[in-house]
């Protein structure tokens, strides 16, 4: 099911396991973070996330409510989380929520909608 694709994305990026995480993208994703921009592909997927997660000793992304329907050739996915990213001592959290779309068993679309504010304020606290 479509939702089992993107729960299994979201455990490899909490454990920060990146080829396990883009292996559930296909080759021509769009990877959308709304405020900030898109790319499209794994390696640009790669080149957008990797820095961003290396700058944190732990990730984690609470799913608080999921919805899916479709199925694995066409499948659509929905959440809301709580994007948790540790540094140091520090918790630092980003409400976001997330859109998938899943072809052929992977990925083909992620968008994810947050609050630029928010992160700002993230990474102004990270700062300190």
């Amino acid at each position: 099911m479509p939702i089992d694709i993107v729960t299994s994305f979201i455990e490899a990026v909490e454990r920060m396991d990146l080829d396990h995480a883009l292996s559930h993208l296909t080759d021509d994703c769009e990877y959308d973070n709304v405020p900030i921009g898109k790319v499209f592909g794994r390696d640009a997927v790669r080149d957008t996330l990797a820095p961003f997660i290396a700058r944190f000793e732990q990730v984690q992304w609470v799913v608080t409510h999921q919805v899916g329907s479709g199925n694995l050739d066409h499948g659509v996915v929905m959440n809301e989380r709580l994007d948790r990213f540790r540094a140091g001592e520090t918790w630092l959290e980003l409400p976001v929520a997330g859109l998938f779309l899943v072809r052929h068993g992977q990925i083909s679309l992620w968008r994810d909608y947050f609050d630029m504010g928010a992160l700002t304020r993230m990474f102004s606290a990270d700062s300190h």
